[in-house]
């Protein structure tokens, strides 16, 4: 027998989160979470269509979605169609139990620290931000921030923090997603470090981190315009120069999870120094601190030098706007070589879309008509339009809303991949 609703009629569209996967692409998986992915990608779904756009039989559906209701993932809701209130009983659709679980999100960076709480459906709890100081920090210290701003955004949220069923992280550098390591990141003085075993054993919860700008990536499958895209790549431009790549719906690594750092690729052989040691990366000419270094030897503002970066670029931004001309040429400079990046961004995935994310697109420059126009010199003329590009200028809170994601996919992932009398032990 059915489970009765749970909830009153909905009064409005429940929203979904997650890339919306067309059926039959992914049977690999196990059928139960295509079931639940599906329901959580729509919002809300009657079983009718989940049979229909998976290619099963009623029975089926029926069957799983029972196995989900009483292990507490779905609940039954009841839907009044528009223009059929007080006509008999409301229909009934499936959605996520938003309370099954709650995860955090977080983004440690180079200029603050966010935070963010979300429910099972993805939807947002509470949020939370913090100032961070200038340079890398040890692992004791950086271990110390992250339980400090998880406490906040809990107490902001009402909820303890044992009660998470996950927490993921975002930081910039080179990180193994999998082994949980950061082999190397800007907020770090070690290398190598273990950070996902070092935050679990501190936080009492399962911790997942990855590199921020795949991050952001996964925030546009989940929650922003790649929903529907099986293809597209996010470049990052704030502290430093990032990319995430989502390939058949996924987010692409690479063999040793370390792929897809589009700011370390070289566009001018022993050039400008770039922060990770190496000399001659886009990074090195395009991200905040390039151009602090060149406004400080162009316009000779050493007494400026120990101003913050972000105050620093205000007023080189100024000066640009108001017709400066050296000023002006630094930011032409660095939206050149963006062009050459962003072209082979183009000529080796050939993405269906192209989005530029971070504070740093607040600088028109970096994406004006002459930018764009080189890009498209650049890139292979096939004589088919190139990738239309996006300009996303979102806070951090972005980037914390995927590495919730990313805690999401984690704890729906040890849940749904275990067998069927599992599940309702959960």
């Amino acid at each position: 027998m059915l489970a009765k609703a749970t909830h009153a009629a909905a009064t409005e569209p429940r929203k979904g989160v997650g890339p919306l996967i067309p059926p039959l692409t992914e049977s690999q998986r196990p059928l139960r979470q295509q079931v639940f992915e599906l329901v959580r990608a729509a919002g809300l779904i009657p079983r009718v269509q989940l049979a229909k756009d998976l290619g099963i039989s009623p029975a089926s559906v029926t069957t799983i979605s029972s196995e989900l209701i009483e292990a507490g993932l779905i609940e039954e809701v009841a839907v009044q169609r528009a223009g059929e209130a007080g006509r008999g009983r409301p229909a009934v659709s499936l959605g996520v139990k938003a309370g099954a679980h709650l995860v955090a999100g977080m983004k440690l960076s180079d200029r603050e620290h966010t935070a963010v709480v979300v429910d099972f459906a993805g939807k947002l709890i509470a949020d939370e931000a913090i100032p961070r100081r200038p340079g890398p920090m040890q692992l004791g210290e950086l271990l110390d921030t992250i339980e400090a701003l998880l406490d906040r955004v809990c107490t902001k949220a009402k909820v303890a923090r044992a009660e998470l069923s996950g927490v993921g992280i975002g930081l910039p550098g080179f990180v193994d997603c999998k082994d949980g390591m950061a082999l190397w990141s800007s907020i770090l003085v070690e290398r190598s470090v273990p950070i996902a075993a070092a935050a679990t054993a501190r936080l009492g919860i399962p911790v997942q981190v990855d590199n921020d700008a795949n991050l952001v990536a996964l925030a546009e499958l989940w929650f922003g315009a790649g929903r529907s895209l099986s293809d597209f790549a996010v470049v990052t431009i704030e502290h430093g120069v990032g990319m995430g790549f989502v390939m058949n719906h996924r987010i692409y690594r690479g063999a040793q999870r370390l792929g897809m750092e589009l700011g370390h690729t070289k566009v001018h052989l022993d050039g400008a120094l770039c922060r990770c040691g190496q000399r001659g990366c886009l990074e090195a000419y395009v991200a905040d601190y390039a151009l602090a270094r060149e406004a400080t030897t162009a316009l000779n503002w050493g007494h400026k030098e120990s101003q913050p970066i972000n105050v620093l670029l205000e007023s080189l931004y100024d000066h640009a706007k108001a017709g400066n001309a050296t000023a002006k040429s630094i930011f032409r400079r660095a939206g050149r070589y963006l062009a050459v990046g962003l072209s082979n961004v183009v000529n080796l995935f050939d993405p269906a879309l192209i989005i530029l994310s971070g504070e740093r697109m607040r600088y028109d420059y970096l994406y004006a008509a002459e930018t764009l126009a080189e890009m498209d010199n650049l890139a292979i003329n096939t004589g088919r339009p190139r990738p239309p590009i996006e300009i996303h200028a979102w806070g951090d809170l972005l980037w914390a809303h995927g590495a919730a994601a990313l805690a999401l996919s984690e704890v729906t992932e040890a849940i749904l991949s275990s067998q069927p009398r599992d599940i309702a032990a959960q």
